[in-house]
């Protein structure tokens, strides 16, 4: 029976260059000369330091534009809010997500049987597995989700004839 996967993955390799460009470009820039503006990558955090919030705003958009061109979809970054360190320094952790959260994985699941498509899906942890008896019939349940779903980074992997 044909399947296919429904997930959501971030390259954590291609993140790691982009916040090291970002590091590079923001401490040659001369708007931030001698300022402690940078990036930090923990784990699925990455944690924006700057001095003030619009120099914040500065250093978020250039990691953000650095991670477009990496190829990471910046729709899987969830930013926290600003927080006060001493003085006028400021932080902001930026979670990035993989995975599909149970919620969205319970819409897209409703959203499949809702079609009247002659599919079926099912949650398999941190992913959605949709199989069928025909591949024309996947393939409109992947445009189904394509058009619904545009608020979260999606990939249909794992296609099995």
């Amino acid at each position: 029976m044909p399947s296919f996967d429904i997930v959501s993955e971030v390259n954590q390799v291609e993140v790691r260059n982009a916040v090291d460009q970002c590091n590079k470009e923001v401490a040659n820039r001369f708007d931030f000369k001698g300022s402690d503006a940078r990036v930090e990558m923990n784990e699925k955090v990455l944690t924006v330091f700057a001095d003030d919030d619009f120099k914040l705003g500065q250093v978020r958009d250039v990691l953000t534009g650095k991670l477009s061109k990496r190829g990471v979809d910046v729709r899987c970054l969830d930013p926290g809010s600003p927080e006060k360190i001493s003085g006028n320094k400021v932080k902001q952790p930026v979670t990035v997500r993989a995975g599909i959260e149970q919620e969205l994985a319970k819409k897209i699941v409703r959203l499949v049987k809702d079609s009247k498509l002659k599919v079926q899906a099912s949650i398999q942890g941190d992913a959605v597995r949709v199989s069928g008896a025909k591949k024309d019939v996947l393939q409109e349940a992947i445009t189904l989700v394509r058009k619904s779903v545009t608020d979260f980074p999606l990939q249909y992997k794992n296609f099995r004839d």
